[in-house]
C-alpha cells in the first residue's frame, strides 16, 4: 500500500499585520527525524517568539504529533496539523516560524495565519506518491544506447554507467515490475540483461 507524501523540502514566508510566518515543510520517516527537523528549524531561529509545528510521521498516519509552543491553545498546531491531513500527507513535518510584530492578531487571526502558512509551504513542496518499487540494473549494447533512452523515457532513471556496456539503473514500480520486464525482454529482442535490486518506497511524481 503506498502513500502520500513530500520529498525533501521545502519553504514559504508571509508576513500578516506586520507578524514575520517562516514555513518549513520536510519529509521525516519515524519520530526521531521529525524531532531531528524541528530541532534543526529552531537551531536557525533562536530568537523567534513561537517555534508551532505539527507532524504525522509514520506511513500509516498513526503518529500525530503538534504544539503551539506558546500561541493559545488550538491556533496553531492543530490548524497546521488539519493542513497536513486535508492534503491526505504522511511522513511529513510542517514547523511555522513566528516573529510577533507588536500586532495582536487574535485566535482566529493566529489559526488562518498558521493554517495558510503551512498551505504555502506545502504549495511549495514535490508531492510524491511512495510506492513499493523494485530496482532494476538493465544493460544493454552501445548500438541499443538510443534506442534505451527512448524505451525508458518518462521512468524513474537512478543511474547510468557506460563501461564495457551500458548500464541504467531504474525504480520500477513493483506492481508494474514484471510487464516492464517481458515489455523490454520484447522491445530489444531478448538482447538485454536485467537484474532486480532492492525493493523499498521511492517516490513516484503524483499525477496531476
Amino acid at each position: 500500500m503506498g502513500y502520500r507524501s513530500i520529498a525533501g523540502k521545502a519553504f514559504a514566508e508571509k508576513v500578516i499585520e506586520k507578524s514575520h510566518f517562516l514555513a518549513y515543510a520536510r519529509h521525516v520517516e519515524g519520530e526521531e527525524a521529525a524531532r531531528a527537523a524541528l530541532a534543526e528549524v529552531c537551531a536557525m531561529h533562536p530568537l523567534a517568539t513561537h517555534v508551532c509545528y505539527a507532524f504525522i510521521a509514520d506511513k500509516a498516519g498513526n503518529l500525530q504529533r503538534f504544539s503551539d509552543m506558546g500561541e493559545p491553545q488550538g491556533t496553531a498546531g492543530m490548524p497546521i496539523l488539519g493542513v497536513i491531513k486535508a492534503q491526505e500527507l504522511r511522513e511529513t513535518l510542517v514547523a511555522v516560524v513566528r516573529y510577533f510584530g507588536g500586532i495582536k492578531l487574535g485566535a482566529g487571526g493566529l489559526t488562518r495565519a498558521y493554517a495558510g502558512s503551512a498551505s504555502a509551504a506545502l504549495a511549495e513542496a514535490k508531492i510524491c506518491n511512495f510506492e513499493m518499487c523494485e530496482e532494476l540494473a538493465l544493460s544493454v549494447e552501445y548500438a541499443d544506447v538510443n534506442a534505451a533512452m527512448r524505451f525508458l523515457e518518462g521512468r524513474e532513471i537512478l543511474s547510468k554507467n557506460f563501461a564495457e556496456r551500458a548500464e541504467f539503473t531504474v525504480a520500477v514500480k513493483e506492481s508494474e515490475a514484471e510487464t516492464f520486464k517481458a515489455r523490454a525482454r520484447d522491445f530489444f529482442n531478448g538482447k538485454i540483461q536485467m537484474t532486480a535490486g532492492k525493493r523499498y518506497y521511492f517516490p513516484f511524481a503524483a499525477e496531476e
